[in-house]
């Protein structure tokens, strides 16, 4: 190979590094490690705790949603249970189990990657509360990565509603997480939303900082 040719793609090689290492604006998102849990449907709520039960909150979060009081036991098909998963409120139209890849492993099922409310065809899990047993045919994912900003984050960032960006945590690890979606609405605080494995794989804490890449 001709050495003006070797130059040439070395030099867009590293034109291509460069421009991966390039920042939105220095566009910077807060992190929130996202913890298994659970959203019901009202008339779930009331076959794992009772007739006429109402979720109590415990904490705010953002956009109206909130940690409750209340925690379930979520069981895969091999009879594998995680105990103290916390519901959160308030009720949905469908309910659905949020767990990471390694809650998948161990309860033994197959659980898709998705966004959150996309439960079609995803994976069948039971669930045990204080007064009932619940079995859903679907409804059990790991959630997919994504940022929650408000519309002016988003006109600060370069970026709107169903984006797909690439996301770069500058740690000791130095990862750098592709696929994440951007969701944008006025009731949104700014962070990021990743799973337990993710964290603790790329060594990020709740309250860290990434950074939004091109």
């Amino acid at each position: 190979m001709e050495q003006q040719t070797v130059e040439l793609i070395t030099q867009m090689v590293l034109q291509t590094i460069n421009r991966m290492g390039e920042k939105s604006n220095g566009y910077q998102v807060p992190v929130g490690v996202s913890a298994r849990h659970i959203h019901l449907t009202q008339e779930h709520v009331e076959a794992l705790f009772g007739e006429g039960y109402r979720l109590t909150k415990k904490k705010d979060l953002m956009g109206g949603q909130y940690a409750c009081n209340e925690t379930v036991t979520i069981v895969g098909l091999k009879l594998r249970a995680i105990e103290n998963v916390r519901v959160l409120g308030p009720v949905r139209k469908a309910s659905q189990v949020e767990i990471s890849a390694t809650d998948a492993m161990k309860l033994g099922i197959a659980s898709p990657v998705r966004e959150s409310g996309n439960i079609a065809g995803s994976a069948p899990i039971a669930v045990v509360g204080p007064k009932g047993v619940l079995y859903l045919n679907e409804g059990c994912i790991i959630a997919m990565r994504h940022i929650h900003m408000s519309p002016a984050d988003a006109m600060a960032a370069g970026v709107k509603d169903g984006d797909i960006v690439s996301v770069k945590a500058d740690n000791e690890r130095g990862t750098i997480f592709n696929q994440v979606k951007i969701r944008v609405n006025d009731s949104f605080t700014l962070e990021m939303h990743i799973d337990t494995d993710e964290a603790n794989a790329s060594k990020i804490k709740t309250g860290d900082k990434v950074t939004i890449i091109k």
